[in-house]
């Protein structure tokens, strides 16, 4: 990974909104800019200056990982390092600084702390904390062929399970057995862990979009499975729903319209394209079958470090789609009572269209 030019980049960035120094605490965004994959760090920016900041248990990690920054480590805690250090720079600075923080990121108690910190500083400037937004993550949205390319292993890993999955589900099982076979089966294939906690829900249960599994048994009826892995840091998400026991013509006619509608948003993907026009050729589809009030939740989102990440594809968002995210693309439909179906697949944008990077085959399944 490039973090130098990440970081240039970043330095940039900081002159629209005039500010004179950075701290960077949201951990995707540290291992962003520097390479750092630990849970206690902080980066910050100041004269041209980057520094990484951690604690005595990440002294050896950090050596081997960070890069393009200075490391200093102390018994005391990173953001308070980091604080010190900031205002150090600016010692001799007779003038108010802006320092830029990750509002969303940080709590009031950490401004606080940082605030204290400059305060019992030596330093002659007069600090103002500026809450920035997604400073970081609208760089992190297009992602650099590094990045892509972790993002396709990770893909190919979780794809890869889906019919080892599929042999070992029984309608006997329960939803928590079969979502333990299916974790199970992830960190056997070097699975890192799960990107997000695995959802299988069955049967009137599949009509709760974020279900999570139970020790109820599958039974008959659709069988939503959206879960998804993380490899070389990068996430992966994927849904299939399939059928147990014997199925009915409007079960059938169910998969087929959320599939239509999951291929006419595949279809509208492509760069220059708002994110929300992408929704509404989904939603579309689906209110054509009279499925649109079914259809409960946006129509899917970036995926990187992080497994929701910027652009949101959702009703009325302008987003342009720019050559080289990675999107989700997963309408589905929900029948409160009955059940529900899901499909979900990850798009790469490119020039002209997308690329599907989830090979596994979107032809109902049963069993």
């Amino acid at each position: 990974m490039n973090y130098s030019s990440r970081q240039k980049n970043i330095a940039q960035a900081l002159d629209e909104p005039r500010l004179d120094a950075l701290l960077i605490t949201h951990l995707p965004n540290v291992r962003y800019l520097c390479g750092f994959t630990g849970s206690s760090g902080v980066l910050a920016f100041a004269r041209g200056e980057w520094a990484f900041f951690t604690d005595g248990r990440y002294t050896e990690q950090a050596r081997q990982q960070v890069k393009s920054a200075q490391i200093i480590v102390d018994a005391s805690a990173p953001l308070a390092q980091a604080a010190r250090w900031i205002a150090s720079r600016f010692r001799q600075t007779n003038r108010r600084v802006q320092l830029g923080v990750e509002g969303e990121h940080l709590t009031l108690a950490m401004q606080k702390r940082v605030q204290a910190e400059i305060g019992g500083s030596k330093s002659k400037a007069r600090f103002r904390l500026v809450s920035t937004a997604d400073l970081v993550e609208k760089f992190r949205m297009r992602k650099d062929h590094e990045e892509i390319s972790a993002i396709r292993k990770a893909v190919q890993l979780a794809s890869g399970i889906f019919p080892a999955v599929i042999d070992a589900m029984d309608s006997r099982a329960t939803e928590n057995e079969i979502a333990a076979e299916l974790e199970h089966f992830a960190r056997r294939a070097g699975a890192e862990k799960m990107s997000f906690e695995t959802i299988v829900a069955a049967g009137p249960h599949s009509a709760m979009p974020h279900a999570r599994p139970t020790h109820k048994r599958v039974g008959s009826g659709f069988v939503v499975l959206d879960y998804g892995v993380i490899l070389g840091g990068y996430c992966s998400d994927m849904t299939r729903t399939v059928h147990a026991g014997r199925m009915s013509k409007n079960a059938r006619d169910l998969y087929s319209a959320v599939l239509a509608a999951q291929l006419a948003g595949i279809s509208a993907v492509r760069a220059g394209v708002q994110a929300g026009q992408v929704d509404r050729a989904a939603r579309e589809v689906l209110a054509r079958h009279k499925l649109d009030q079914y259809f409960t939740h946006s129509l899917g989102h970036g995926v990187g470090l992080e497994i929701h990440e910027a652009p949101r594809l959702a009703k009325g968002q302008t987003t342009v789609l720019e050559k080289g995210m990675v999107v989700t693309i997963e309408p589905g439909a929900y029948i409160p009572g009955s059940g529900g179906v899901r499909i979900e697949d990850m798009v790469l944008v490119t020039a002209n269209g997308c690329e599907v990077l989830t090979p596994t085959p979107k032809e109902l399944v049963t069993c």
